[in-house]
């Protein structure tokens, strides 16, 4: 189940964000691969994130049309919103 936009911005709601994975990476770039690379090296940090779920929820709320959130491409989760 997605949270309905407006509710991102209420206090507290995006905490998940300094909890994840990638919030300590080195290498922002890392979950918005090039044309033609591999989003592969995200996905495995993603993998082993305790916060995927939120991740994931809100690139989908927000529409994230860019890299991997949660765990997918944004052509997976164009499929998902296709239903």
């Amino acid at each position: 189940m997605t949270r309905p936009l407006e509710t991102w911005s209420e206090p507290g709601v995006m905490d998940w964000m300094s909890a994840a994975a990638c919030s300590t990476s080195s290498d922002l770039d890392l979950h918005y691969p090039d044309l033609g690379k591999s989003s592969a090296p995200a996905r495995e940090l993603c993998r082993e994130c305790p916060v995927m779920a939120d991740c994931l929820a809100y690139a989908l709320a927000n529409d994230e049309r860019f890299g991997v959130w949660g765990g997918l491409t944004a052509a997976e989760r164009r499929e998902i919103k296709k239903g």
